[in-house]
């Protein structure tokens, strides 16, 4: 009996020393439920952050206009030039002006305007009248980008132009806002356009009111001038009230020509 007390109490001791007695950790009986373990997915280690690649710096602009635009007919009479669209809701308008008129114009295009109404874009070709590209987005920086992006923007413009028309002329570019470079010259010769710029700009995309339109076009153009509207770009309301009586005013006066 002393041998088995002193068994027992060399066990208790044990089992204190082991940390088994302490009260939170309880052996559960068996066939108790075991408590939960967390079934929470681990929190993912954030991902590193990708840096894009800077683009590069736009070139400047020139001081003054580069050489070898074209801003005059070579003759009397003077060119109607329209840009931005084709709009459905005003370059059918124009046109429907011009054929009473029974004068041509050269519609300086927006690629993805193209695109969107090519039903227009046929009908320019089929009235007659000259085609331009003026740029996929209208990008005013365009000309300042590095010239593969250039070649890529005119190009894919020209493509939208002649899906529309298959075989269909552009043998004009006119770079948005005026804003020309050395390069945008190179890319649009390149591809078989010549730079067709203005002498007269009545300043319609800032929406005067028809007379002033009228007036600033009469006093502002001479023998072969070539003449800045808009058919697209937002309310060409003024511009398409302006174009009777500048057509005739023009027509009187110098003649209306198609560009060469």
């Amino acid at each position: 009996m002393q041998a088995r007390a002193a068994l027992a109490s060399v066990l208790a001791v044990a089992l204190i020393l082991s940390g088994c007695a302490r009260p939170h950790h309880t052996i559960a009986p068996a066939g108790a439920a075991q408590p939960e373990r967390s079934t929470a997915p681990a929190t993912p280690s954030p991902h590193p952050t990708v840096k894009k690649p800077a683009k590069p710096p736009l070139r400047p602009l020139p001081a003054k206009l580069p050489a070898g635009l074209g801003r005059n007919t070579g003759v009397r009479p003077v060119a109607l030039t329209f840009d931005d669209g084709p709009n459905p809701a005003w370059t059918p308008k124009v046109l429907d002006q011009l054929k009473a008129a029974k004068v041509t114009a050269t519609f300086c295009v927006v690629g993805r305007e193209a695109q969107r109404h090519p039903e227009l874009i046929r009908r320019i070709v089929r009235e007659g009248h000259q085609l331009c590209n003026h740029s996929w987005r209208h990008d005013l920086d365009l000309a300042r980008r590095p010239v593969a992006e250039i070649r890529s923007d005119l190009a894919r413009t020209n493509k939208a132009i002649q899906t529309a028309v298959p075989g269909a002329k552009v043998p004009f570019y006119r770079q948005p806002g005026g804003r020309w470079t050395a390069e945008v010259l190179g890319v649009a010769k390149e591809l078989g356009m010549r730079p067709l710029h203005w002498s007269v700009d009545p300043q319609d995309w800032d929406k005067p009111s028809a007379a002033t339109i009228g007036k600033r076009i009469h006093a502002a153009t001479r023998p072969g001038g070539i003449v800045l509207l808009h058919d697209g770009g937002g309310n060409r309301a003024a511009t398409l009230a302006a174009c009777p009586k500048v057509i005739a005013d023009l027509k009187k006066r110098f003649g209306i020509t198609r560009l060469r």
